[in-house]
């Protein structure tokens, strides 16, 4: 049997909301003033596709200086028009500020698809449709996490300075 270990917390969704960005506005700057302007702090992004002027993105590679043997590559710039056929991410908080973790995939005018971890203000969109929903009784944190060596998701219930833990 292989080790499972899972930090977790429980919650339950709020608010939903549904919006269109449209044209020009940074696809991760939008989400989280969507979030802001809507007093949401915490959120899952449900639905989102659409298009993109070009889109700035970064994806794992080999890396032996790194404590688990990978990271990230150098910051990856496709030109548009690009079609974003799926996109899907959950909005953090780092210190007080919104720090959108999200991933998606994407396809160029020839069909060639590709992807990654979107890098805020690098993805000035054409349109996206996007539904997401307010997350409410836990708090998702972007926290440095010593065992992986970089910044992951920490899901903290509300009232409570860990989050719950599985380990077998």
């Amino acid at each position: 049997m292989s080790t499972i270990k899972v930090n977790y917390a429980v919650g339950q969704y709020g608010k939903t909301v549904g919006a269109r960005i449209v044209y020009g506005t940074d696809l991760l700057e939008g989400i989280e003033q969507l979030c802001e302007d809507n007093n949401i702090e915490y959120a899952t992004i449900i639905s989102c596709f659409g298009s993109f002027q070009r889109s700035g993105f970064v994806y794992l590679v080999p890396k032996d200086n790194s404590i688990i043997g990978v990271g990230y590559n150098d910051l990856v710039v496709k030109e548009g028009p690009i079609e974003f056929l799926q996109g899907t991410g959950i909005v953090c908080k780092r210190e007080g500020e919104y720090e959108t973790h999200f991933h998606g995939t994407m396809c160029d005018q020839v069909g060639n698809v590709f992807g990654g971890h979107f890098i805020k203000g690098e993805t000035p969109v054409i349109t996206v449709d996007l539904v997401l929903a307010e997350v409410k009784g836990m708090e998702f944190q972007r926290k440095f996490d010593p065992e992986t060596g970089a910044n992951q998701f920490y899901p903290v219930e509300q009232n409570e300075t860990a989050p719950k833990r599985i380990e077998k």
